[in-house]
């Protein structure tokens, strides 16, 4: 029996030797075995391999268990062999295998799904030449990996649970051969193990690359993937991609000092090469492009300057910091400038280094007195600051000591072998003074560690303000959206309603059943099920309404909400803006700037006609010789026109579909007398039939924007009889 199991299920005979094991581990693994049967004692102690043959060999040695427990124990071991016949799918049988155990990770389901329907040939020299190459770069975590290439790849962040699902859909959509996906995957693994390791051709660079680590900033891979990449290409030197990395840990360390959100960044590093190649179509001038790109970041992403950062890093309460930044911020201070620099990281790690507070943090009757009458309020404020902060291998001799005692007694400041103490031990006493003195020494010294960097780079083309959802939505105020971005899917839009209803389209077309209860709901009034209500509703699909007769600022509250409904990420919804209040140097003296200046001054009563979160109220001054409200039909409009010899109000139909515009108009003509008479005037109805777009209009003559005595009587015409429009017209649209 012994002989048949031995030949028939553990090996195959036929097999060379070294591959004649049909239960064998993966080939690091392989290697980690081996060793523990050599001659040696040079075993593979990294190996989990390893790790689990030490854990049995001391648990039977302190005997704590008996041969025949131990027997027993082996008895019970199970190997499962399948055979799948032609139409079997492996791939599906391997994902469900593990369903009572441990979970496969996304890694593993990843390797099979690449390699698993190949030639048994193909798939051992695929596993070889690429695959356990992945596995060693990555540090065998190939799923954080795959997550950061699938990030630049299709510039969004898969869910830790959605990576393999998502590297499916990648694939299946790129169409790429087993090896060429390999090739590419290899690549960018070995450009993920310089971010691992380091090991590049620059000090400074793998310096700073420990440092990122240490901080634990994964955050920026799929950034820096890109930049390394074009360092392989041989588009940038390795000193521009130092100047990268150390920009960009800059610009990390000044947002932690002042405190900014870190939910913004995934967002900002996932887009960030995209945004760099925008300004000119190319990837040249890269690193003056990303500089330009970080400092144009405004609000919650942005770059903070030097007089931010300076009192920031003043009044920062560095010691009540976590400890990877503290420790950060000494071992900067300490060895930034110096090639004779010491290994702070090791010293901490291993507890030989601690943070001294120099005035301490129990005051001693000695310390009272020396600090003098405003003892309470300087200990106060100063104890957990950066100017009262070293280090030091002598914590526990130093306590509370007085500072002449801490600089001279064995091994105190005079003794030190730390370079920032040198600075201390030269001061004869510790008081305020001299806690202001060093305080605006090492600000200055910060302010030259993490330097802001400075371009001249510009763009050709204005480039438009971004925000996302997650920032406030009062910046938002008087902006005109011109465009919005979700999930990486960009869409122009006309108006702040336009972007409104085609969001909440497309979460509804993910998943219907959460905009659906919000609509039959009697708690919720932006959404409903009754078509009476579209005048000021605009139709999210199915019959489902939502009310747009409201504010930008509500509009964001809305879409906040829902998103959280849905366990969307805000961030991910961003809108690119320009401020229409705002006009260019060459309108100066033209009919834009005084149209600008008609529009400015007439939309104030027309938006005082229209009312709070009417048609008009998200509507900003404009160059053109019309602006235009909505009333929540996609493509349909109230324009008020202003000529230099007349003023005109439209409805205007101008869906893309010329067909759609001709049939509303005549719904609406149907009642044309009916119109007219409750108005009182006689309208110009234009179908426009040999054209896309119809209109109803009325004007008023003998008027010119060019005469400011006539702004009074155009800007009441426009006000009064875009709001009868409204009320007499629209309804019939219903």
């Amino acid at each position: 029996m012994g002989k048949q199991i031995y030949e028939d299920f553990l090996v195959d005979k036929y097999q060379p030797k070294d591959t004649r094991i049909k239960l064998k581990p993966v080939k690091n693994d392989q290697k980690a075995f081996g060793k523990l049967f050599d001659s040696t004692d040079e075993h593979i102690r990294e190996s989990n391999l390893t790790a689990n043959y030490n854990y049995f060999y001391d648990r039977i040695q302190k005997q704590e268990i008996t041969i025949d427990q131990l027997f027993d124990a082996i008895c019970s071991l199970e190997i499962i062999n399948i055979t799948l016949n032609n139409e079997d799918n492996p791939q599906l049988i391997f994902e469900s295998l593990n369903s009572t155990g441990l979970d496969l990770s996304e890694g593993d389901k990843i390797r099979n799904f690449i390699l698993m329907g190949l030639p048994a040939k193909e798939q051992d020299e695929y596993y070889n030449k690429y695959w356990n190459r992945i596995e060693e770069c990555t540090k065998y975590d190939v799923s954080s990996f795959v997550r950061d290439y699938l990030s630049v790849k299709q510039l969004a962040i898969p869910s830790q649970k959605r990576i393999y699902t998502s590297f499916k859909e990648y694939v299946e959509l790129s169409s790429l051969e087993a090896e060429a996906l390999l090739k590419d995957l290899l690549a960018y693994a070995k450009r993920y193990e310089l971010l691992l390791n380091g090991g590049t051709k620059s000090r400074a660079l793998d310096a700073c690359i420990y440092r990122l680590n240490r901080l634990e900033t994964t955050v920026t891979r799929p950034f820096f993937l890109e930049v390394l990449r074009l360092y392989d290409a041989g588009k940038i030197d390795v000193a521009q991609v130092t100047d990268v990395f150390l920009i960009t840990e800059n610009y990390l360390f000044r947002r932690t000092i002042c405190d900014l959100p870190t939910n913004a960044l995934n967002k900002i590093f996932l887009l960030l090469h995209r945004e760099i190649v925008r300004y000119d179509g190319t990837e040249n001038e890269y690193v003056d492009k990303f500089k330009y790109a970080l400092l144009s970041k405004k609000e919650k992403a942005r770059f903070p300057d030097d007089d931010e950062f300076a009192v920031q890093f003043t009044d920062r309460q560095v010691y009540q910091m976590n400890s990877k930044n503290k420790i950060y911020i000494l071992e900067r201070l300490e060895n930034y400038g110096t090639a004779e620099d010491k290994d702070i990281y090791s010293h901490c790690d291993d507890g030989v280094y601690s943070i001294e507070h120099i005035m301490p943090q129990h005051l001693t009757p000695a310390w009272v007195k020396a600090l003098g009458d405003d003892y309470e309020q300087i200990h106060e404020t100063w104890l957990h600051r950066i100017a009262n902060l070293t280090l030091t291998a002598y914590n526990s001799k130093y306590s509370n000591s007085t500072f002449e005692e801490k600089k001279t007694m064995k091994n105190g400041f005079e003794d030190s072998g730390i370079r920032m103490n040198t600075y201390i031990a030269k001061k004869n006493n510790w008081t305020l003074v001299e806690l202001e003195e060093r305080n605006q020494y090492l600000m200055s010294r910060a302010l030259e560690i993490w330097a802001a960097p400075s371009t001249s780079f510009k763009p050709e083309e204005k480039q438009l303000d971004s925000y996302t959802l997650d920032d406030d939505a009062a910046l938002l105020s008087g902006r005109l959206i011109t465009r919005f971005s979700y999930k990486n899917t960009e869409q122009p839009v006309t108006s702040w309603v336009e972007m409104f209803q085609k969001v909440l389209q497309i979460l509804y077309a993910e998943d219907k059943s959460v905009i659906t209860k919000l609509a039959v709901s009697t708690d919720d009034n932006n959404f409903s099920l009754n078509k009476s209500d579209s005048i000021k509703s605009a139709e999210v699909g199915d019959g489902i309404f939502v009310w747009i007769n409201t504010n930008t600022q509500s509009k964001i509250s809305v879409l906040n909400r829902v998103f959280k409904l849905y366990d969307a990420d805000p961030t991910d919804l961003v809108f690119y803006l320009r401020d229409e209040n705002e006009g260019t140097e060459d309108e100066v003296g033209t009919r834009y700037e005084l149209r600008r200046k008609y529009w400015a001054y007439a939309l104030k009563l027309i938006k005082e006609a229209h009312g709070d979160g009417g048609s008009f109220c998200n509507v900003n001054p404009s160059k053109e010789n019309w602006v235009s409200g909505f009333f929540g039909i996609s493509g349909f409009n109230l324009s008020c026109v202003a000529n230099y010899d007349s003023a005109r109000v439209d409805l205007y139909f101008g869906k893309s579909k010329k067909e759609e515009n001709k049939k509303a108009f005549d719904t609406v003509l149907q009642y044309k007398d009916t119109i007219e008479s409750t108005l009182g005037v006689a309208l110009i109805w234009s179908r426009g039939d040999d054209i896309k777009s119809s209109k109803i209009s009325y004007q008023l003559n003998g008027v010119s924007i060019e005469n400011e005595t006539d702004w009074l009587r155009m800007a009441r015409f426009h006000a009064e009889w875009s709001k009868k429009f409204y009320d007499v017209i629209v309804p019939f649209l219903g």
